[in-house]
């Protein structure tokens, strides 16, 4: 486990402490060669505290305090009274830079919401330029979660602000030893998760629930024996993992990916995922996370990671270009239910890369393709319900229907959820398979959610939105409105200025809508306008192209799988609600024209599903009021929309 702080004591006993002593504690625990800039770094941050310090304040101290979710560490974090104190030092600096303003704000709000100890604490981020001159001490402003806004202050200003903080938070002095052995239980997005996995950091490090830690420590423990005993009996083997929404499925998959690839490189295990923007974006992360650590090229770190995460089309169109086993034994497939049937995968390959004679679904060439191997391999795959957005995907049934039918050698391991209707439609074919597997197997199921530290009832609440159940919507949404704000607005500028004044430090926020809401082009929302996800996801408040520029908007298809802080869903008229009952709609040349199919209503109802559960710690939903004089914006089809939505529960304003 990672070390919580490098140095540690109670602060009288750090004042009157031998400098060397402190400084080679540090650099005992730093675990890497001691570069000079670091050392003197080190000193001055030394000596300004010791200088500093209250004599008579009572405390402890920490240096190189741990911030695993950010994979990062505090310069010094200061407990004394009731209050903590995240400092970080900018050593020969005089000037307060905003990315390190944003910095020591980010610490304080991860620990603010992911250590355990630290939840209901007031915390103090400061940022201390080394040479900055004096400065008027400002007003300490408390958000509502008593996380302050960041002090910009001198060395000197340090004990004043100490006692001006200490006088405002009378509570009961901190218990400083246990505040630091309480817990850190983070909740990463998945691009942080990748980052952490690919730095081999234990996945236990980054989870939430030690419930979900366990989950998914059971998991991968029982999806390693299964690779063992293939390997060692020279077996073929797939596996069906199952979950909730938010378990965890896809940390799962780049966890085993990640872990065999560390201990076992020879075996070349790689994620495969077909949602484009999801692997374009962990790709690009993971490269410039890597160019910085390694000071490699990121032209050169990407190439490296890409073997990590590949586009399953692109792991496709390479098989296809040789009869030769794929470089591969371990093989993890996200999303698993959403390959391409026959139908679709056939007219692609056919038409777009100009193979006539392919006549298969992505299952049946994927399984051919990992078959090609004469000794062992290992296929997982990684099984959502509800996530269907797309139309020409397969679903459960057609692996089950290829294994059954053309791989019954293989060995087969399954969740023992594989029959329930969240997974798979066809209940009789599950049971079959079963007859023919391993027994079904708790341990490949993924029960307990980790997503969301804000709402963990969001997704039955969102359910509830969807499927027409305002009154259960309404009771559901009471036990999170306190901890998940959302917001109902007529107003685009409304919604922009909320989202700003909500985040805090660089908590991302973006605009979403579904692909097919057409008519918000006179809002200024225009779906059309494909986004580049790694820059949209991924680009700091300087790029007018990222997130935060609340112009560019993220369709449905670009953010599943992928997570903000903060969003704003923009909806338009394609899923309207009239006559009580949802109503399914697509925009056709100059009107919006009635959907019939049941399959594509559920590609639409799920489409909206993605964009409500897309947002970590609120939202705010834009609802157009639409123009008498433009008969595909009809007033009374928002006013409809708007009204069921305030009957479901959500506010028509939300506290600042």
């Amino acid at each position: 486990m990672t070390r919580i702080a490098y140095y540690d004591a109670d602060i009288q006993d750090f004042l009157v402490a031998d400098e060397d002593a402190v400084l080679g504690t540090l650099a005992k625990h730093h675990g890497f060669a001691l570069e000079h800039q670091q050392k003197h770094a080190w000193l001055g941050q030394i000596q300004i505290l010791r200088q500093h310090l209250p004599k008579a304040v009572a405390g402890r101290i920490y240096f190189e305090f741990s911030i695993p979710r950010m994979g990062k560490r505090v310069d010094a974090v200061i407990v004394t009274g009731s209050v903590v104190f995240v400092i970080e030092f900018k050593v020969g600096s005089h000037s307060f830079d905003s990315y390190a303003v944003e910095q020591v704000y980010d610490y304080a709000l991860d620990l603010k919401n992911f250590h355990r100890g630290s939840h209901s604490l007031p915390i103090v981020p400061i940022l201390l330029p080394t040479t900055a001159p004096r400065q008027p001490l400002a007003e300490i402003k408390w958000a509502l979660d008593l996380v302050a806004e960041p002090l910009c202050i001198s060395p000197a200003e340090l004990p004043q602000v100490i006692s001006i903080a200490a006088g405002q938070c009378s509570a009961l002095p901190i218990d400083a030893i246990a505040w630091s052995q309480s817990g850190y239980q983070p909740t990463p997005t998945i691009v942080e998760a990748a980052l952490a996995l690919y730095r081999q950091h234990d996945v236990k490090e980054i989870t939430r629930s030690e419930a979900g830690a366990d989950n998914l420590g059971l998991t991968a423990a029982r999806i390693e024996q299964i690779i063992e005993s293939a390997k060692a009996n020279s077996r073929k083997a797939i596996c069906f993992i199952t979950g909730v929404p938010g378990a965890g499925k896809t940390l799962a998959g780049l966890n085993i990916a990640t872990s065999r690839a560390e201990r076992h490189s020879d075996e070349h295990a790689v994620f495969l995922s077909g949602n484009g923007p999801l692997v374009d974006v962990l790709r690009e992360a993971l490269a410039r996370d890597k160019a910085e650590r390694e000071s490699i090229p990121r032209s050169r770190a990407y190439r490296e990671v890409s073997t990590f995460v590949q586009n399953i089309h692109h792991f496709r169109d390479e098989a296809l270009e040789s009869t030769n086993p794929p470089v591969e034994k371990v093989v993890i497939f996200d999303e698993a239910q959403r390959a391409w049937n026959r139908d679709m995968a056939s007219k692609f390959m056919q038409q777009k890369r100009g193979y006539a004679a392919f006549d298969m679904s992505e299952p049946a060439f994927l399984l051919s393709a990992m078959n090609r191997h004469t000794d062992w391999c290992v296929v997982i795959c990684l099984v959502g319900g509800g996530q269907e957005i797309n139309t020409g995907e397969a679903g459960l049934a057609e692996w089950i229907t290829v294994l059954r039918d053309q791989y019954a050698d293989w060995d087969v391991h399954v969740s023992s959820r594989l029959d329930d209707r969240d997974y798979i439609w066809d209940v009789e074919l599950a049971r079959e398979l079963s007859k023919t597997s391993a027994p079904w197997d708790e341990s490949l199921h993924l029960g307990v959610s980790i997503r969301s530290f804000r709402a963990e009832a969001l997704s039955e609440f969102v359910g509830c939105v969807v499927d027409n159940e305002p009154d259960k919507a309404r009771i559901v949404y009471q036990t999170i409105a306190d901890k998940y704000p959302i917001l109902l607005t007529r107003s685009l500028a409304e919604a922009r200025s909320w989202l700003r004044k909500k985040a805090r430090g660089s908590e991302r926020y973006g605009l979403t809508a579904s692909s097919g809401a057409s008519r918000l082009r006179p809002e200024g929302v225009w779906i059309k306008a494909k986004i580049d996800a790694p820059v949209w996801f991924l680009n700091d408040k300087s790029d007018v192209r990222s997130s935060y520029y609340l112009e560019e908007t993220a369709s449905e298809f670009d953010i599943q799988g992928l997570e903000l802080d903060w969003t704003c869903v923009c909806w338009d008229a394609d899923f309207r609600y009239q006559e009580n009952q949802w109503q399914y709609f697509s925009f056709r040349g100059t009107k919006w024209q009635r959907m019939n199919m049941a399959e594509r209503q559920l590609y639409l109802k799920n489409a909206y599903r993605v964009l409500l559960t897309r947002a970590r710690q609120g939202m705010v939903i834009f609802i157009p009021s639409g123009d008498v004089n433009d008969p595909t914006r009809a007033p009374q089809i928002y006013d409809q929309l708007y009204e069921y939505l305030l009957s479901c529960g959500i506010a028509s304003k939300c506290p600042n």
